[in-house]
């Protein structure tokens, strides 16, 4: 996951042009057509194709495209960017897809909606790569279609103080929280074990509510030198690779958070529902294509981060720990509740970060004061403060997904009835949430 900044570009290379002009023609054939269907089908293909020429310049961009070899562009990489024939064309979509979201009230007005929402993205996302600034609110309502909330300074260190009140010793909050966590950091050498450990039993909860694909399976990985602690790079089939980053030390409640964020009920299961429901039974071809930085992000990352509640409610985790994950490691079990209680408390302290990606993005901090925060209020050491920041840099304002994106999420669920106290209605509503294009809008939505 890295965002590259090359110099803005003036002229496009002669195929890309007539790329564009396909684009542009095509869009302007749908809307000649008097089926509905037909104008949604064709215009979901130009956005899959208009998508993967983006990436062609901008790798990042794409997560996953498990579509069909025709929507892939024929034409070679250009050597110059060629941005505004690129967002005339995101343009032109636009406006065929407003006729059909304002004109239907279908299927095709839902997935036109859903698809209006991924092209402001798409627009933004270009932007930003050809070098154009924007604030931090800007970024976040076009690429993922929120704002999300500003929390002060005076706000992190009330969430502080409990913590003080509840770590034993004394000293700054953050030495003081290193040092519990520092008894449960997972053993090198046990991370396979626990990982594979942690995610079967993710899957066997997770099927007791799911009918999954029965060929479905996931290879996993153990990588360093990344920016991010886990990624699901989803191959389509129902397959996925997860690769678990070991640059830095990994505790014991991460094993859990980790492993069922990017598998099960996380990404993996996201990425498969969407494939099974949408693509395959339904023919919905624009789901073949994950555009990172999009609104789909924002439930991705966000249903990602819930469903570990989800699976895992009440005091289940700190069970699972403790009588499985913890032996596996070799590691005592003393004081692991104390722990899973700080961090329940450390959760306020979420958005902090992205407060360092406001002040990072908006030239309003600077690197060490975006350590400072990120130790202070994040309760990170050293060394995940400054891969944190790495991430910020190569990601910007994304990292509001995994905070803001779960908040909504959570929301979204509950407020249909999915609470703690009716578990089936829960795991129901989140289903329904996996399977379908659900836009911003819909989680911002009242119920």
């Amino acid at each position: 996951m890295r965002l590259h900044n090359p110099p803005y570009f003036l002229k496009a290379h002669p195929t890309l042009i007539i790329f564009i002009i396909t684009v542009l023609a095509s869009c302007s054939q749908a809307d000649n057509k008097s089926n509905p269907k037909s104008n949604i089908e064709n215009l979901a293909k130009q956005y899959v194709t208009l998508g993967l020429a983006i990436g062609k310049y901008d790798p990042p961009f794409i997560d996953a495209y498990y579509g069909p070899d025709s929507l892939k562009p024929v034409q070679g990489k250009a050597t110059v960017f060629p941005k505004d024939s690129l967002l005339k064309a995101v343009d032109t979509l636009s406006q065929q897809l407003k006729i059909i979201s304002l004109n239907n009230t279908d299927s095709a007005n839902q997935r036109a909606t859903w698809l209006l929402a991924q092209l402001k993205a798409y627009e933004r996302r270009l932007k930003i790569f050809s070098g154009e600034p924007a604030s931090f609110d800007e970024e976040t309502k076009d690429l993922f279609g929120v704002q999300v909330p500003v929390y002060s300074e005076d706000h992190f260190k009330k969430v502080i103080a409990s913590l003080d009140s509840l770590l034993p010793g004394k000293g700054p909050v953050a030495d003081r929280f290193q040092a519990l966590a520092n008894k449960f950091i997972i053993p090198k050498n046990k991370l396979d074990t626990v990982f594979k450990a942690s995610i079967a039993e993710c899957r066997k909860r997770t099927l007791k509510h799911f009918d999954l694909p029965a060929k479905e399976s996931f290879a996993l990985e153990f990588v360093t030198n990344k920016s991010w602690s886990g990624y699901n790079y989803y191959k389509g089939n129902y397959k996925s690779l997860i690769q678990i980053n070991t640059d830095l030390d990994i505790f014991i409640d991460r094993a859990i958070d980790v492993g069922s964020h990017e598998s099960y009920p996380g990404h993996h299961v996201y990425n498969m529902l969407l494939e099974k429901n949408l693509y395959v039974d339904k023919g919905w071809v624009e789901i073949s294509i994950y555009p990172l930085f999009s609104p789909q992000s924002l439930i991705a990352e966000g249903s990602a981060n819930y469903g570990i509640e989800v699976a895992f409610p009440g005091n289940e985790k700190i069970e699972f720990c403790k009588n499985v994950l913890l032996p596996l490691a070799g590691l005592d079990t003393s004081n692991i509740t104390l722990f899973f209680n700080a961090l329940a408390i450390r959760s306020g302290l979420n958005y902090a970060r992205n407060e360092v990606a406001r002040g990072i993005i908006n030239g309003s901090m600077t690197t060490e004061e975006a350590m400072r925060w990120l130790i202070d209020y994040c309760l990170y050491n050293k060394a995940t403060a400054l891969k944190s920041i790495d991430f910020i840099k190569d990601n910007r304002t994304y990292v509001i997904n995994y905070n803001y994106g779960m908040d909504l999420v959570k929301g979204f669920v509950e407020a249909r009835g999915g609470n703690a106290e009716n578990p089936g209605k829960r795991w129901e509503i989140f289903k329904h949430l996996l399977s379908n294009e659900i836009t911003t809008a819909d989680l911002i939505g009242n119920p």
